[in-house]
């Protein structure tokens, strides 16, 4: 720069210093927008000190006094023989103006690097204080030396309350301050060895008894798959089949199915508990079946058992099952499933039930017995109750069970609990219950004048069967039959299904929705179309008519066998197929069983014609 003004002079150095200035000052106002942006403030940036310190010839707002050149400085610098206003004087003054520009551009691109740089490192600094919490750990571990200290206080102020409340000693000859010392120092060392043996010795049971948050595992659940499933199938067979024959040989003594076993067992048992060797002889036949089960699993042939087990065969494993096989598997399984559920809960809401007094007069009887069990209990002793129950479990479980099992008449008769159990209701039964009752409320009474209208030579029944009606009216007025005709008494409200007509072409005629009905001479299936023009759907066919009745399986790849029955006539060139029906066993049965029974009638006229 003191080159500069020396070769400089008037004008030209007044323009190269109010330049320079111009440019720093929009420099820092870039960078102070570029320090600054975002949404945080200035105020968030307390280190604004701490940015690079400008130049003296940059950054100072006053403009520094130039020295003038001396006379003879003047007059020795060498002249152009052009003058001041020569062109080399201003192309080199331009020269350096260029020069001194580039050298502040360059000067600004690195100070705007190194203020994004350090405003990146403050940002990572701070994320990294926030992850790794060096605070708060460095406040437990103080909490944790703090907690140190006081233990370590505290076992030093209980020895030393110990050995205050220790009997005086006799008085000893004093000794120098240095055996003093030495005695602390050895105090001091025994006592820490003292601790160190104890914490070694029982701080792992100490440990033991540390309270801490019960960790919650989340079990893994595998993915269905038929592989899986029917290996747990088999797993679940083997597993519970010692339960079931130990059941099963119980059931045979109860049964007395070998008479001289169950009388040998009766005769044991009863000796049992008449001495009060009832419990030593179960545990006895307990550590007996460990024994038997211990020498079969080292390889002894024992087969002991009442009743003959029975092996049931066991299908090898397929690796391969079809979509049909699979499914058929799964709806097994969703079967058996559902059933066991079933039963587990019926036996569930009916212990509800009894203890709720929902049934007053069982819950009376339970009420009852455990009174008599109380006071029993407080005034006998205990070895007279347990002779008195043993006895009882031997009476009823080898002689009354026997009798109510071979004599159902007298168990529903004298079997009390037998008869309360099958008493208690379960929850759907009380809600048909309830519906049952509101539905009588509601219902008006039938009048005795309407009661004298029924013919004297007609039932009841058959007077409901003519007043029998549809959704759409009358039965016999949709179908055009004689109003003997009338749903048989399985099919009063009709099965649900869907008629494919297959010599139709059309879908609105392929396939129509609808109920099917059974009446002791036709089989009537009413659409369920809302059209005009249903009353043209609906179907009638005479029983006698039919050819052939078959149970039909609409789609050959699901399982089973399916859900359809078809159903030939002569004026059809392709059976009828009555689809979708959930009862379609029930169905089939009721169409076949009458079918024959119009076939049986109808066939003695005609050999006794011929």
């Amino acid at each position: 720069m003191k080159l500069c003004y020396d070769l400089r002079a008037g004008v030209a150095v007044r323009h190269v210093k109010v330049k320079p200035r111009c440019a720093v000052l929009t420099m820092l106002k870039r960078l102070d927008k570029i320090r600054f942006r975002g949404p945080r403030t200035r105020d968030d940036f307390p280190d604004l000190g701490e940015s690079p310190p400008p130049s003296d010839n940059e950054c100072n707002d006053e403009v520094q006094p130039k020295p003038r050149a001396a006379p003879r400085d003047t007059e020795d610098a060498p002249r152009d023989p052009a003058g001041s206003g020569s062109p080399t004087m201003a192309a080199v003054v331009q020269d350096f103006q260029r020069s001194e520009s580039e050298r502040l551009s360059e000067v600004k691109g690195h100070l705007e690097i190194a203020l994004l740089e350090k405003h990146f490192l403050q940002e990572e600094l701070r994320k990294l204080r926030e992850e790794t919490n060096v605070d708060s750990l460095r406040q437990e571990l103080e909490r944790e030396r703090s907690k140190r200290l006081d233990l370590e206080q505290k076992m030093n102020e209980v020895l030393r309350t110990r050995l205050e409340d220790s009997p005086p000693q006799p008085p000893r000859k004093q000794q120098s301050p240095s055996n003093n010392g030495t005695e602390k120092q050895q105090k001091e060392v025994w006592s820490s060895r003292l601790q160190k043996w104890l914490h070694e010795r029982f701080g792992v049971y100490i440990e033991d008894f540390r309270f801490q948050p019960e960790e919650s595992t989340v079990e893994t659940e595998e993915p269905l798959s038929a592989k899986r499933l029917t290996e747990n199938m088999r797993r679940l067979k083997r597993g519970a089949r010692p339960v079931t024959n130990f059941l099963r040989n119980l059931s045979a003594l109860s049964n007395w199915h070998s008479v001289y076993t169950s009388a040998i067992a009766f005769i044991i048992y009863m000796n049992a508990a008449w001495h009060g060797w009832a419990i030593p002889m179960f545990l006895f036949l307990a550590i007996l079946r460990l024994s038997l089960n211990y020498l079969i699993a080292r390889g002894w042939r024992i087969q002991w058992s009442i009743v003959p087990e029975v092996s049931e065969p066991m299908d090898p494993p397929k690796e391969d099952l079809t979509v049909s096989e699979k499914f058929q598997l799964v709806l097994d399984v969703a079967q058996k499933a559902q059933n066991i559920f079933g039963k587990m809960a019926d036996v569930l809401e009916k212990i509800k039930n009894l203890f709720m007094w929902v049934q007053p007069d069982s819950t009376r009887k339970l009420y009852i017995c455990l009174w008599v069990a109380f006071i029993t209990s407080c005034v006998l002793p205990y070895k007279l109750m347990g002779f008195m129950m043993g006895v009882y479990a031997g009476i009823k479980f080898f002689i009354i069970d026997f009798l109510f099992k071979s004599c159902p008449k007298l168990r529903d008769k004298y079997d009390t609990p037998y008869i309360v159990w099958n008493s208690l209701p379960t929850d759907p039964q009380l809600k048909e219950r309830t519906n049952a009752t509101v539905s009588r409320r509601v219902q008006p009474v039938v009048s005795r004048s309407s009661l004298a209208t029924i013919p004297s030579g007609m039932s009841r029944e058959d007077d409901a069967g003519r007043s029998h009606s549809t959704k759409k009216g009358p039965f016999h007025e949709i179908f055009n039959l004689p109003e003997s005709e009338r749903p048989l008494a399985v099919c009063e409200n009709g099965w649900r299904c869907c008629l494919i007509n297959r010599d139709r072409k059309m879908p609105t005629d392929y396939i129509r929705n609808g109920m099917l009905y059974v009446t002791e001479n036709y089989l009537c299936f009413e659409s369920s179309s809302s059209k005009s023009s249903a009353s043209k759907k609906n179907k009638v066919i005479k029983l006698e008519d039919i050819t052939d009745v078959q149970k039909y399986k609409v789609l050959s790849v699901l399982p089973g066998s399916g859900m359809g029955i078809s159903i030939a006539t002569p004026s059809t060139q392709k059976p009828l197929v009555f689809g979708a029906m959930i009862h379609r066993d029930e169905a089939f049965e009721t169409i076949y069983t009458q079918y024959m029974k119009i076939l049986t009638t109808s066939k003695p006229p005609a050999s006794a014609e011929n």
